[in-house]
């Protein structure tokens, strides 16, 4: 289970970041090389790298070594993950809206029929 946590932390850091979501979404639409990377966002190749490597920490990216082509593809195992831990919250949430509902009719009900007596 800590691994499970820790991986977890990971990849919610690394989401955390807006360049790393928008890095991500790129890699959605296919694998790219870092200098394909730096153009869209006006970053150093430096700072693009650091970030692959917060994402490639958190197990969201992996960069291959094929000759002098290095590509980092999008690994979409972790955010499946992420969302199945979101998917029980949501759950949580989803209930507790559905009783706040119910019990705001209820309101509604007596108030109006405290109004018709």
């Amino acid at each position: 289970m800590q691994q499970s946590a820790t991986q977890l932390d990971l990849v919610f850091g690394a989401l955390a970041d807006p360049t790393r979501r928008a890095i991500l979404a790129r890699l959605a639409a296919g694998q790219a090389t870092v200098n394909e990377l730096v153009e869209p966002f006006k970053l150093t190749q430096p700072t693009i790298s650091k970030h692959l490597k917060v994402l490639e920490g958190a197990g969201l990216v992996t960069r291959g070594r094929q000759q002098q082509f290095r590509p980092v593809v999008l690994n979409a195992e972790p955010l499946r993950q992420a969302m199945g831990w979101i998917g029980d919250y949501r759950r949580f949430w989803d209930e507790s809206l559905d009783q706040l509902g119910d019990y705001v009719k209820e309101l509604q009900q007596k108030e109006q029929s405290d109004e018709h007596q």
